[in-house]
């Protein structure tokens, strides 16, 4: 029988990691304390010091639980659609549905926490590149594997193509937050449809624009 207390503690654990990702999204990891979680989380700073004794260990947490959230969220819902170019499609389609949904308040912890932390060393870097690292190796995969399954032409650069379909993903939720450009998530959903359609030898496997 699971220790109803440890249990309890998981239950916690995970409430508060939710909050502090959703914290981060807007104000940063820097901005990021048990002190702030302790008040928007009615934990009390001892029991967060139990999980996390100190602010990197709390940040790393953090970062390694935005990674989960977006498995849950983005990779797993889209490795279900057939492998090729329909499951590249839905690599970004279930990122536009992530943002649309305002699951974050910020909109994507990985944008925001990336600009803040590009340019510095440690370990908290080192963790987000990780995270970044994997998301654009799953993306050049998947593109990789379209090709080879003859859904996308022979000559197509995965690589490229995966910078572009991020680039396309970032610029949407960065500039309907910023900018209020309502129309920016359809935009970068027909950008990168109409990329995919034009690389295809077959466009009937995806949506129309």
């Amino acid at each position: 029988m699971i220790d109803g207390r440890i249990a309890r503690g998981e239950r916690t654990r995970v409430a508060v990691l939710d909050a502090a990702v959703a914290m981060a999204s807007v104000d940063g990891l820097e901005a990021m304390s048990l002190a702030r979680l302790a008040d928007a989380t009615a934990v009390s700073k001892s029991g967060l010091f139990a999980h996390w004794p100190d602010k990197e260990s709390l940040q790393l947490a953090v970062v390694a639980h935005a990674a989960r959230q977006w498995t849950d969220h983005v990779i797993t819902p889209a490795l279900a659609a057939p492998r090729g170019v329909r499951r590249l499609w839905a690599l970004h389609e279930r990122r536009l549905e992530f943002y649309a949904a305002g699951i974050l308040p910020g909109g994507c912890f990985f944008v925001a926490a990336g600009a803040e932390f590009d340019d510095r060393q440690g370990p908290v870097r080192d963790a987000l590149a990780a995270a970044l690292s994997g998301w654009h190796d799953l993306t050049r995969t998947v593109a990789r594997q379209a090709v080879e399954l003859g859904e996308l032409g022979a000559d197509t650069d995965v690589a490229q193509l995966a910078f572009e379909i991020e680039a396309l993903g970032q610029a949407a939720v960065t500039t309907i937050r910023l900018f209020h450009a309502e129309r920016s998530m359809a935009r970068s959903r027909k950008a990168v449809l109409g990329r995919l359609r034009a690389l295809s030898p077959t466009p009937e496997l995806l949506p129309e624009e």
